[in-house]
């Protein structure tokens, strides 16, 4: 009796020290919750900045990954109604939240982009989860006025609700036709490395 029972013993500190690897193996997770710019519109997956970035996240010790939740097309109102059933389903560390493009293409009102937002980065923080704020610049004809109040969105936000903050995704690259796809909104597959530097340094802090 006495040499079942070790055995049971000893086989039962062997499953929890093998359950405690797999534990210790899975990658934390860094959401992405985008649009277009993030969904590598129009060029090949594997090329878009977020595909670059799980490549890198996997190479680290411990291994993180990143899950793509990106959509073309995607509002901050849409973004914010699927934000809970992604927190939810993966239970990421870090989310990287980049939207506000098609609002301000739409010509949403500034008030209603800010309260989206503040909303998704509210639900955020509540289940713990560090977040990086991603903002976008709008094509000169739109005006210094709606312009410079998204910028001024961004950076309140990420001031307010204390988020890392990527200024501009596109910068570096938006300027620059050679990188830009023809609708001049999009970047092509070859800029997309700069995207994700631009990104990576406000995100690397992040990953603790």
């Amino acid at each position: 009796m006495r040499r079942c029972l070790d055995w049971l013993l000893w086989s039962g500190l062997v499953f929890l020290c093998g359950s405690g690897g797999a534990l210790a193996a899975t990658p934390k997770t860094v959401l992405v919750l985008g649009d277009s710019l993030s969904a590598a519109h129009n060029i090949p997956v594997e090329s878009g900045w977020v595909h670059l970035l799980d490549a890198r996240l996997g190479k680290m010790v411990p291994k993180w990954a990143a899950i793509n939740a990106s959509i073309s097309g995607e509002t901050s109102l849409s973004g914010r109604n699927r934000l809970p059933a992604l927190l939810a389903k993966y239970r990421p560390a870090v989310l990287v939240l980049e939207l506000g493009a098609n609002d301000g293409l739409r010509g949403l009102p500034l008030p209603a982009l800010r309260d989206n937002l503040a909303a998704m980065i509210d639900q955020a923080q509540r289940a713990k989860v560090r977040v990086l704020l991603v903002g976008i610049e709008l094509p000169v004809n739109y005006g210094p006025q709606y312009r410079d109040g998204l910028r001024a969105i961004y950076a309140e936000l990420a001031r307010s609700r204390h988020t890392a903050l990527v200024p501009f995704l596109l910068d570096g690259v938006a300027l620059d036709p050679a990188l830009m796809q023809d609708d001049g909104l999009h970047p092509v597959a070859r800029a997309e490395p700069t995207v994700l530097e631009t990104v990576w340094r406000a995100l690397k802090p992040l990953l603790r």
